[in-house]
């Protein structure tokens, strides 16, 4: 393992839960930040409990709470509450998903965590961020992604909305602007000297991921539902159905794939329709679907193989495990557990040529690190 990373003197307190927070802070961890998870006593983090497993924890928290440390607290003990605080005056950051007020009602908000420790980032991911009429409401991913306006926008014309399979508004819109907030901030504190709130809504990082929607919008173009051009508006970019019950995912939205596409299919009389209006963009995609369907998915990438069109399988998992370009990468790690023994993980996305990520450790167990961290107080 290299010995320099990057974060390694970072220590980050994670008060949160399921998603949004933990993948925040497993980025952080996983390039050497010292990620403690402050948890409550025998209850812990939600996502502990559940099917299946690995080891004694679900399987989603040994993914996304790898490299970290937990401690248990309870806040509504003075004592323990004195025991946090004295933590905060040695770290870096701090991150919290519970509703605006919460930790001002327990007096651990980020004005009075500033006064012991001005060099404080402290980052709250919320659902609709600290203020505005929905701040206090609850929601998840479905409700983030309806208020962005994006859910509209799913499934084809004339059918209801379909809620993504990943969540998109935790991960994307928390998770991630999270994350560059944080990264942001302490880079801010290197030159100020002082640590600052961040305010991550959920909602609002939806709301601009949609930057191939909304900018037309404000232009004065309205937008419906099938009628993207990258969500059901195009031949050129949708998944067609192959004769073996399978899908192709074609993505020939140039003119040059596209037209490596049409001689893929025997259909250069095809080439000058890429950009046809919408109602002809239809019956386009009905032919290919008619065209597609004629062959199996291995014959179509036999075909495809040898064509620059944007052309893919649609794979399962099991085949997504297995397919060369996730293994060059070592998206898929495997390591060695002590106690559980062969784990494997979800690599690391982000790729450094000097100070690369790192899977140095499990998921820990509830409170496994009081002694350490506790005991020096």
């Amino acid at each position: 393992m290299n010995a320099i990373m990057p974060l390694k003197n970072i220590r980050v307190l994670d008060l949160t839960r399921l998603l949004p927070g933990p993948y925040c802070t497993q980025l952080l961890a996983d390039f050497g930040a010292e990620v403690i998870k402050v948890e409550e006593p025998e209850l812990g983090d939600y996502a502990r409990w559940g099917e299946p497993k690995i080891g004694e924890y679900k399987a989603i928290f040994s993914s996304i709470n790898r490299n970290k440390k937990s401690i248990t607290l309870n806040f509504k003990k003075s004592e323990d509450k004195e025991s946090f605080i004295e933590i905060v005056k040695t770290s870096d950051v701090l991150v919290e998903s519970f509703r605006p007020n919460v930790m001002e009602r327990l007096g651990l908000d980020y004005e009075t965590l500033k006064k012991v420790n001005p060099r404080l980032v402290y980052c709250a991911i919320t659902g609709f961020g600290q203020n505005g009429p929905y701040k206090d409401k609850s929601g998840h991913d479905i409700n983030y992604l309806s208020i962005a306006g994006l859910l509209q926008f799913s499934g084809e014309k004339g059918n209801k909305p379909i809620p993504p399979p990943t969540q998109i508004a935790d991960i994307g819109g928390g998770s991630l602007m999270a994350a560059v907030g944080i990264l942001t901030a302490l880079l801010g504190r290197d030159q100020t000297g002082k640590g600052q709130f961040v305010d991550i809504s959920m909602t609002d990082g939806v709301l601009s991921w949609m930057q191939t929607i909304l900018p037309d919008y404000l232009a004065g173009l309205d937008k419906h539902k099938g009628e993207l051009r990258l969500s059901g508006g195009k031949a050129a970019y949708s998944a067609y159905e192959t004769a073996d019950n399978r899908y192709l995912a074609v993505g020939a939205l140039e003119s040059k794939f596209w037209k490596e596409f049409c001689q893929g299919i025997e259909r250069l009389d095809f080439i000058p329709l890429l950009e046809a209006p919408f109602e002809e963009q239809q019956k386009l995609k009905r032919e290919i679907e008619q065209i597609i369907k004629k062959k199996t998915l291995d014959d179509w990438m036999e075909v495809f193989g040898l064509l620059d069109a944007c052309v893919s399988p649609v794979l399962l998992l099991e085949e997504t495990l297995n397919h060369p370009q996730i293994k060059a990468r070592n998206m898929i790690i495997e390591t060695q557990d002590n106690e559980l023994g062969k784990l494997k993980y979800i690599g690391i996305p982000i790729k450094l040529s000097d100070t690369p990520g790192q899977i140095r450790s499990r998921a820990p167990k509830l409170g496994e690190h009081n002694e350490e961290i506790l005991g020096k107080l």
